[in-house]
């Protein structure tokens, strides 16, 4: 079996991502994600924005002293003041990485800039070599790449690299493409520039259609070696790829996508949830990977496969993304017998046949009114179960848990 192809992760969280209403940091804030994505292990980190705002060049400068390990790069227009703001705030850092960004699509430059493709062109070079003066780590971004022309936007492509580009970003930047057309945007591109070996290509899709994710592992089919992304998938809009589904559809399905990436994958969950601790907004429940649902099983038919093997309706363990296993079997009207009494275990309860019956009938009962059963419930329920004297209609009414399951939300 081949080794599998390396790809490079390169996280927008705190720049593209931080600029998604509801989703903007502060200077502490953005330096605690940067940590985190630094133990997730990305291997470049856009730390932001510099030019936009004193606050957004002082987190990318602080992020720049404080890690070390990833690239962190920083982006910037393509002119002079932008790049040399972004390379101000760089100077600290180990490796650094100046990412410049010019729309190529005809709709772009006549409707927002007032451009025409030649000025475009010497633009784009131009920004790429006084980058080059401070890094030899620059990327070039072609904004609305999926829909320009591609002969102008091979072009643009050849003279970058031949300025010293050595990323090259053909984004996706309104969500616009489909897989198909994707993978083969990409092969078409790489085939048709004659330096295209020089640079690394890189995919930036965004998730209007709901596609950012297949979009980005077609690309990787059609060529591209980095991918552009986001924890929980934030960003502008609907967002962007999302991190940890990109990254998990190459663990898992290696059989049809040889590649691989160096993201350490339990640190997964930490960071979605910082990120949502940071932000202040959560993650959907069913979010794949890091939503608390995302391996949660009520219905019996899924609990009494999961208890006989993990494989029946797992492709993956929760361990191996960050979450906790001791979430899988949710109680609720839709449960199963076998997994209550599982749960009763899991709990130190050995019970009587008779008493399993008991149990169960009274969780689907306490299921019809609550849309999970807690371990306190269990609890109280088994409690009633063994000393059904002790329970009185006169009693006072029992304690009703607000804590549902999973990962106290």
């Amino acid at each position: 079996m081949t080794t599998p192809a390396r790809v490079t992760v390169f996280d927008t969280t705190l720049r593209d991502g931080e600029q998604a209403p509801g989703f903007s940091m502060d200077v502490p804030s953005k330096l605690a994600m940067a940590h985190a994505l630094d133990r997730l292990g990305v291997d470049i980190i856009e730390a932001g924005f510099p030019i936009a705002s004193p606050a957004d060049a002082e987190a990318v400068r602080q992020i720049a002293t404080a890690v070390r390990r990833p690239v962190i790069a920083a982006l910037a227009r393509t002119t002079a003041k932008d790049i040399e703001e972004a390379a101000r705030a760089l100077q600290p850092a180990a490796r650094s990485r100046i990412h410049t960004f010019l729309a190529t699509s005809d709709l772009h430059l006549s409707a927002k800039l007032r451009m025409s493709r030649e000025d475009c062109l010497a633009s784009a070079v131009a920004a790429v070599a006084l980058a080059r003066t401070f890094t030899d780590d620059v990327e070039f971004s072609a904004e609305d790449a999926t829909r320009s022309d591609r002969d102008f936007l091979c072009r643009v492509i050849e003279a970058v690299i031949e300025a010293g580009c050595t990323t090259v970003n053909l984004p996706d930047t309104v969500g616009y493409a489909i897989p198909d057309d994707h993978r083969e945007f990409f092969a078409s591109i790489i085939g048709r520039v004659p330096n295209a070996d020089r640079a690394v290509f890189s995919a930036h899709c965004h998730n209007d259609l709901g596609l950012a994710v297949a979009n980005s592992l077609a690309a990787i089919q059609g060529g591209v070696r980095q991918v552009e992304c986001s924890v929980n998938g934030i960003g502008e809009r609907a967002g962007n790829a999302s991190l940890e589904e990109l990254v998990m559809a190459l663990r898992v399905r290696q059989d049809r996508l040889p590649y691989d990436t160096a993201i350490n994958s339990p640190a997964m969950f930490e960071a979605s949830q910082l990120l949502s601790a940071v932000t202040s907004e959560p993650v959907q429940s069913n979010k794949a990977i890091v939503g608390r649902n995302a391996f949660a099983h009520e219905a019996g038919i899924h609990q009494d496969g999961v208890l006989k093997d993990l494989r029946t309706y797992e492709i993956m363990r929760p361990e191996d993304v960050g979450q906790s296993a001791s979430s899988r079997l949710v109680l609720g009207r839709h449960s199963g017998r076998h997994a209550v009494q599982s749960r009763c275990e899991a709990l130190g309860f050995t019970l009587a046949a008779a008493e399993i019956v008991e149990v169960y009938q009274a969780v689907i009962s306490l299921g019809e009114h609550r849309k999970a059963i807690g371990d306190n419930d269990l609890r109280r329920i088994i409690d009633r179960v063994r000393t059904p004297a002790a329970v009185s209609a006169a009693a006072t009414p029992q304690h009703v848990e607000a804590v549902g399951y999973g990962h106290g939300v």
